[in-house]
């Protein structure tokens, strides 16, 4: 295909999206670090509120918007913006307890869901199909 020629739109090669992991509901056992450091992390990259049970028994809901690793639990932090807006650090050592409660708000949002709506839409007729999200609900 030389450079004057171009491929038509509804023919351009579409690559796969990344798959995330299917975590909503999730309660991981937090037996060891590692299982401790690796729950966090995936927490980090949910998009959904998890419930962290500190091991005063007290429980928080929140957004994981950071963390910070250390050299030990102790040391290492994750950050939790709380539906009040306030932000709370959380050392890894005082968290019994982790469990995914929120609903995952990009679930089902990938890049090939909305490129089908969008040829649905586009051979229907219908015109100014723009690349704005759609609300979340």
């Amino acid at each position: 295909m030389t450079s004057e020629q171009k491929p038509a739109p509804d023919q351009l090669e579409v690559v796969p999206g990344f798959e995330h992991d299917k975590i909503e509901g999730w309660i991981p056992q937090l037996a060891t670090e590692d299982d401790v450091r690796n729950a966090l992390e995936k927490a980090f990259d949910y998009r959904g509120d998890v419930t962290i049970t500190q091991k005063d028994g007290r429980q928080l809901t929140g957004y994981v918007f950071d963390r910070r690793s250390g050299n030990s639990l102790a040391t290492s932090i994750v950050r939790l913006l709380l539906p009040s807006g306030e932000k709370l650090s959380i050392p890894y050592s005082d968290i019994a307890a982790l469990a995914f409660t929120g609903r995952d708000t990009a679930a089902g949002r990938s890049w090939e869901a909305w490129l089908r709506k969008y040829w649905e839409k586009r051979a229907s007729g219908e015109q100014n199909i723009g690349i704005a999200p759609e609300p979340l609900e």
